[in-house]
């Protein structure tokens, strides 16, 4: 008697702490679920990416990256081919896209990846994470990066990789990897969000670039970035601030131009020298316009080493519905997992009939 009761008491204390597990722990159970659901994946099928693997890192604040890249990544994949991994900065409670939140599962898919694409901001992810995109810079993986990549990451002077932060003050690496990589750090806006948009100016020097065929006149809706990116960078278009929201806006007379693009070379520690395109645009909005969109897809052809491939008229039309917001703080849409985003046809994003932000 004394034993089938004392069974029967440690039977009941287990399911009281398995039930106790469930209803009191639910944060960790969420988190391992975030884990699963942080990227989605468009693969093609035809085309001159087949074989390639691009992976995108959507994490900025205000520029809806989380809408850019997966949108650009739709194109790649669906008309030319490539495999495109995007991962999102998640909730790690929920699982839901939460720009700028410092936690991006799935990085390690950089590890077999031929080229990142890169759209950040401040970011100060855990050494876990963090840790993937310092081997694939290590190992001289090819690079595209935007807008705010020019300050991708913001961390501690005595965090594992503070050498990455936009203010770096580290041996070899001042200015972090905006400057050191990508040819620039954060130098300032130069030009208002919302009232002055930019014009990109095909520098005459480079008409030739396979990134610039087919690309005549990019227009975009975002406000500039001073820049002066490092001396061994090749401009490809120079930033000229408009005083108003449309392409023919008359020129901002107190604002010269300066670099919006440039192409530009980085040494790794393995000794491999890697591409790298940089682009101080890139918002949601900004891939409305058909130059600048083309420029951003030759420009992944051409960090990739597929420059050959790239054609005047290969398709840059969108894949699926595209919705993009008006770019803001904490104007991103909400509850949306990355899984919302898989296919060809879930729209990018979804939106309501009375979301104010649809475009």
């Amino acid at each position: 008697m004394f034993f089938r009761f004392t069974k029967s008491v440690y039977v009941v204390l287990f399911a009281i702490l398995f039930v106790a597990t469930v209803l009191f722990c639910p944060v960790s159970m969420q988190s391992v679920q975030a884990e699963v659901n942080a990227k989605v994946v468009y693969e093609g099928s035809t085309g001159p990416g087949v074989g390639k693997r691009l992976v995108f890192l959507a994490g900025d604040h205000e520029y809806r990256s989380e809408e850019s890249l997966p949108a650009l990544a739709r194109i790649l994949a669906r008309h030319h081919g490539f495999k495109c991994t995007v991962l999102f900065s998640v909730n790690r409670e929920t699982g839901e896209i939460e720009p700028g939140s410092s936690y991006m599962p799935g990085l390690e898919a950089l590890e077999s990846a031929d080229l990142m694409v890169i759209f950040l901001r401040f970011q100060n992810f855990p050494d876990d994470q963090m840790k993937h995109i310092d081997r694939y810079v290590k190992r001289g993986g090819p690079i595209v990066g935007m807008r705010t990549s020019t300050h991708a990451f913001k961390m501690p002077e005595k965090a594992t990789y503070a050498r990455y932060s936009f203010r770096s003050t580290v041996e070899n690496w001042k200015g972090g990897f905006g400057r050191k990589i990508l040819g620039e750090t954060w130098a300032g806006h130069y030009g208002k969000n919302h009232v002055m948009s930019t014009r990109l100016d095909i520098a005459p020097d480079a008409k030739s670039h396979p990134i610039l065929i087919g690309v005549n006149n990019p227009w975009v809706q975002a406000g500039g970035y001073w820049t002066e990116p490092e001396s061994d960078s090749r401009i490809l278009a120079y930033a000229q601030p408009l005083q108003g929201m449309t392409p023919d806006s008359p020129v901002a007379e107190d604002k010269k131009p300066c670099p919006g693009a440039w192409v530009r070379s980085y040494k790794s520690e393995s000794g491999k020298k890697a591409r790298v395109f940089t682009t101080t645009y890139g918002a949601s909005v900004d891939l409305l316009d058909d130059d600048f969109r083309r420029m951003l897809v030759n420009a992944c052809f051409w960090a990739a080493g597929l420059e050959k491939d790239i054609k005047p008229g290969m398709c840059i039309s969108f894949v699926g519905p595209y919705h993009p917001s008006a770019f803001s703080f904490g104007g991103y849409r909400k509850h949306v997992k990355p899984a919302d985003l898989a296919g060809w046809e879930t729209p990018i994003m979804p939106v309501k009939k009375t979301d104010p932000q649809t475009k």
